[in-house]
């Protein structure tokens, strides 16, 4: 159907950062472009980006990075009369059901039944295939004891990258030096003095120089940082104006996170967003709502998020993540029960 679709055009961005006017703007479905007689899928997919022609391919890229005098693709439309077709439908009629991963394919709401054995499967499928599985999360998962529950996962393979910001390993480091967070105790009963202990924990980490020196010096014994550092798993750690310190390490440039972001997340093949508003919006946008399965066919990237509140589950969606599977629920009991099923999953 596109053998008579003519080349895509390319136009020179006339100044850095500032993009030729008719420039085409990505979305986060696949997408091809005919260029030098051939159909490609640009580089690095992400929504509301523009496709720029480079040395190795075209590459998807973000409007700021794009250098002056850089061609970049031109057109509005996505059905190959410019040359650029968008496979939104072949990809939405994906055969998938209510109760499988699926583009479009998931009710958000606190009534409907999680299926848990499901999201074991997947998991499973995904650490046995060498996937690529993102974890973006919030302090909860720590205040809400779910902490050792994360550090399993780690610890098991079925985390390939984590992006949250500094609460999450402010309070994680306080709970493996004190045995609080937020000053609470194991049993969410407030302890004297309590309130300061994630400054003291803060403190004792600079001092120290960094995450990796203090898991190193024996000062962390325990849990999500001191798993990540000793696993050796990628972490971004993304700052924000009301974090306390911040920790050494959290990158306080909000372009410098997202660009250390977009390193994982053009690599997912799946992301488990647990108890974050923000983070899990910020790193929705960056995700394609598929991976090149193998280095072939697109396949729709596995998302789950999950929250206590039916609005945050909606809103990510709303912003782009429609292929979001909703789970909404308490940090402690998700990770609780996600890990009960994943290890019978392993058990056979």
């Amino acid at each position: 159907m596109f053998a008579d679709a003519p080349e895509a055009r390319f136009e020179p961005a006339p100044a850095d950062g500032v993009m030729p006017e008719g420039f085409f703007a990505t979305s986060n479905l696949p997408t091809y472009v005919l260029h030098h007689g051939t159909w490609v899928s640009p580089s690095r997919p992400r929504m509301d980006c523009v496709v720029v022609d480079r040395p190795d391919g075209l590459e998807t890229v973000e409007g700021r990075r794009v250098h002056r005098g850089e061609l970049v693709a031109i057109g509005q439309a996505e059905d190959g009369s410019e040359g650029i077709v968008v496979h939104a439908q072949g990809f939405l009629g994906s055969g998938s059901s209510g109760n499988e991963f699926g583009f479009m394919s998931t009710e958000v709401s606190r009534e409907r039944p999680v299926n848990y054995e499901d999201l074991a499967h997947r998991l499973e499928e995904e650490r046995s295939q060498g996937g690529y599985l993102l974890w973006v999360t919030g302090p909860a998962i720590v205040h809400s004891r779910a902490r050792a529950d994360f550090e399993w996962f780690i610890r098991n393979g079925y985390v390939q990258a984590v992006l949250s910001g500094n609460a999450v390993a402010v309070h994680d480091i306080e709970a493996a030096i004190f045995g609080t967070t937020l000053g609470m105790s194991h049993t969410g009963s407030p302890t004297t003095g309590g309130h300061g202990l994630h400054m003291r924990a803060i403190n004792r980490v600079r001092a120290a120089g960094s995450i990796e020196a203090a898991v190193a010096s024996g000062l962390i014994t325990n849990g999500i940082m001191h798993a990540l550092v000793t696993e050796g798993i990628p972490y971004v750690l993304a700052g924000s104006i009301r974090d306390d310190g911040p920790l050494p390490g959290v990158i306080t440039d909000v372009l410098e996170a997202q660009d250390a972001m977009r390193e994982h997340t053009v690599k997912a093949t799946g992301a488990i967003f647990v108890a974050t508003a923000l983070h899990a919006i910020a790193v929705g946008n960056m995700l394609p709502a598929y991976h090149l399965h193998r280095g072939g066919a697109p396949r729709h990237l596995m998302t789950i998020c999950v929250d206590q509140t039916e609005f945050i589950v909606s809103k990510l969606r709303d912003r782009g993540t429609h292929q979001a599977y909703g789970v909404v629920t308490n940090a402690q009991d998700f990770m609780h029960v996600l890990r009960a099923y994943v290890e019978r999953c392993r058990q056979g």
